[in-house]
């Protein structure tokens, strides 16, 4: 007997989303379903060009934001609160009353745990990314579930040749101490470390990576270092892992829960101990690799594109009732 597709649905489902996270909207569009994608070239956010540095796929439907409104939609996912304040202009009344969802990426902020989350609709359902982020919103009764990121094997590609760390942080000093901008200078005064991301030049980083070269640059480090405080699992994150890079971490957030220490990484709220491991990776490739490969192993158990979009088709069902 065959075994059933995890990704089948009843039916393929037409949805808008907006452009908000590029590899989180690359991930999700390997679900079976087409994903249209409002434009407009007035700098709003979410409504940018698609580009070329994601291969996105066939199923993936650029569309005027002007022509939203003529769309035949069966489900609309939110990612922001730009996007709950732009729906009254863009969709027609008939589309706002639509099954929905919509996707938080991050923690409650401004205070944790005392944050209402905006998102209310009789027909929505509230998507965390990760438990922890679920369990600091006060969401008003809304129904929720998470769905952990999911992404593509990149493949074995660690080489971890190079006798540094690599951190990944966008805006790494715009957003300062919420995602450990003195923990990352302090670290990079201990131990030699590269930054990459967008701003990341105002840091002395790299500046940005190209999405899909991102994963073969870090393969070439001997750690990935984590000094987020408070904000969500990077894909950075998960990337490296799946890539077999060892992570060393700031012990916050879904990151505890994530890595083992000694195991495949190491975590703590110490950064001297941080400091102290990374030094040691850098002194025992053997010992790098070996926490790399379990990483790997924790990713593609954990993070997996199929159960990904499994757990997305589950969710859409759901909501369409198409189930």
């Amino acid at each position: 007997m065959s075994r059933p597709d995890p990704h089948a649905m009843p039916r393929r489902l037409r949805i808008l989303v907006w452009h908000v996270h590029g590899n989180y909207l690359y991930s999700l569009t390997h679900a079976p379903h087409d994903f249209y994608v409002p434009q407009s070239d007035d700098g709003r956010p979410g409504y940018g060009a698609l580009g070329r540095k994601i291969p996105w796929g066939a199923n993936v439907h650029p569309v005027p934001a002007s022509q939203v409104r003529d769309l035949a939609l069966d489900a609309v996912i939110y990612q922001s609160g730009h996007n709950l304040a732009d729906a009254p202009a863009l969709l027609s009344a008939a589309q706002r009353r639509l099954p929905c969802a919509y996707i938080e990426h991050n923690p409650a902020a401004p205070l944790a745990a005392e944050t209402v989350h905006p998102f209310r609709h009789e027909r929505g359902l509230l998507v965390h990314v990760t438990p922890y982020n679920a369990v600091m919103w006060d969401c008003g009764g809304m129904p929720q579930r998470v769905i952990e990121h999911g992404l593509p094997d990149p493949g074995l590609l660690y080489r971890g040749e190079l006798a540094r760390g690599i951190v990944v942080v966008n805006h790494l000093m715009r957003r300062g101490r919420r995602v450990g901008a003195d923990l990352y200078a302090d670290a990079a005064a201990q131990v030699p470390l590269d930054l990459i991301g967008m701003g990341s030049e105002e840091a002395g980083g790299l500046g940005e990576v190209p999405n899909m070269k991102v994963a073969a640059c870090m393969a070439r480090y001997r750690f990935f270092f984590s000094p987020v405080r408070y904000a969500s699992l990077g894909l950075s994150l998960v990337e490296a892992m799946l890539c077999g890079v060892p992570v060393v971490g700031f012990a916050a957030t879904e990151l505890p829960c994530v890595i083992t220490s000694g195991r495949d990484g190491y975590v703590d709220t110490r950064p001297r101990r941080l400091h102290d491991v990374m030094r040691q990776l850098l002194e025992e490739p053997a010992l790098a690799r070996e926490w790399g490969l379990a990483g790997r192993s924790t990713a593609l158990r954990r993070f997996s594109l199929d159960r990904f979009v499994s757990d997305w088709n589950r969710a859409l069902a759901m909501l369409t009732e198409t189930s």
